[in-house]
């Protein structure tokens, strides 16, 4: 279970025929990536963008991001004074460079901003004292996993190659979700299971049985493990989608261990039943009741792997495999550590 990979695909959440899918497999193989990742890299004082040692820098790091595998283009203002430069020299390519010079780089800027039509301002690139700049980034549908590892390799190539006043975060709605994504998932998955921790503890002071609170713990929490540890022999990926599932299935997974222990207690404190018979007994009243609510349940959870969203159907098929395997550990399991702690009982009696 714990082999899953935590990542999310927002584009392959949508079936290949649906509209918005086809466009986008369109534009990834035949124009662009579909993600996008902005770095406002500082300059060390306003105006600091014009400068020779800023440029140089933020070109090397434009550089390096070009040769990611991952990454379609990178546009920065580094590129307009290249340029720049070479448009001053009679477009000679020997000069399609990087100019020398800070006040020579300010008059091609500031040439170049009075030379553009009205609306077309560098706003959206460079910030109003020049002391700041915005480089582009677009990436291919990687998928919130290597989107991530993407921002991390150039988190550390920033820390390595350029000054500390220029290590800055990448932004933008597609690094926003890679991080909000791995963030849920963890969430929902490490809440989920402390709350089965928390209803065993419950079930401790409800029955109050210490034994049987910590038993109820081993088949309420092995369903989920169970289905997880399925679902990364076949796919290998939980996504949003899926960290809800724990969350979704609790309670029924829950009912049916609280519905078999707390009939299997009323047969065995009656005198004329023994552990065996308090089995028996429990399985002839519940267990159709646990058959049948769990078949159609698994129904109802399975009408959804025909949904053309991925999110929904593969939750849908996961709530069926742990809503299927919990019945398996209530009808199979339970009873053998119910059996296994009455005859530790008896020996110790």
């Amino acid at each position: 279970a714990t082999k899953n990979q935590l990542n999310d695909n927002w584009i392959e959440y949508f079936s290949k025929n649906i509209p918005v899918r086809i466009a986008t497999d369109y534009m990834e193989h035949r124009l662009s990536g579909s993600d996008y990742v902005d770095y406002s890299l500082p300059a060390k004082s306003a105006g600091g963008i014009a400068a020779p040692e800023y440029l140089n820098y933020l070109q090397q790091f434009a550089d390096w991001l070009r040769q990611q595998p991952e990454v379609v283009h990178v546009y920065a203002v580094a590129d307009i004074f290249k340029r720049l430069n070479k448009n001053m020299h009679s477009d000679d390519e020997s000069f399609y460079r990087l100019p020398k010079d800070r006040g020579l780089a300010a008059q091609y800027l500031l040439l170049y901003e009075m030379s553009l039509p009205l609306g077309l301002d560098l706003n959206n690139q460079i910030n109003v004292d020049k002391s700041a700049s915005r480089l582009f980034v677009t990436v291919k549908n990687i998928g919130t996993r290597n989107f991530r590892a993407l921002d991390q390799r150039a988190q550390q190539w920033l820390k390595n190659n350029l000054p500390d006043y220029m290590h800055i975060r990448g932004s933008g709605l597609s690094i926003v979700w890679a991080y909000l994504s791995e963030r849920n998932i963890q969430s929902m998955l490490i809440a989920a299971f402390g709350a089965l921790i928390a209803i065993s503890f419950v079930m401790i002071v409800a029955l109050r049985r210490i034994d049987m609170g910590l038993i109820s713990l081993i088949p309420n929490v092995t369903p989920a493990l169970l289905a997880f540890g399925l679902w990364s022999a076949f796919v290998g990926e939980v996504g949003l989608g899926l960290s809800v599932v724990t969350g979704m299935t609790l309670g029924i997974v829950v009912d049916d261990t609280v519905h078999f222990i707390s009939k299997y207690l009323r047969f065995q404190q009656s005198s004329e039943y023994h552990t065996e018979d308090a089995i028996s007994h429990t399985f002839r009243l519940v267990g159709p009741a646990m058959a049948v609510t769990t078949i159609a349940l698994v129904a109802g959870f399975l009408v959804l792997t025909f949904s053309d969203y991925k999110m929904s159907a593969d939750m849908g098929l996961l709530s069926a495999i742990t809503v299927s395997v919990a019945l398996v550990m209530d009808f199979l399991l339970l009873p053998a550590l119910l059996l296994k702690l009455s005859s530790g009982e008896r020996n110790i009696s």
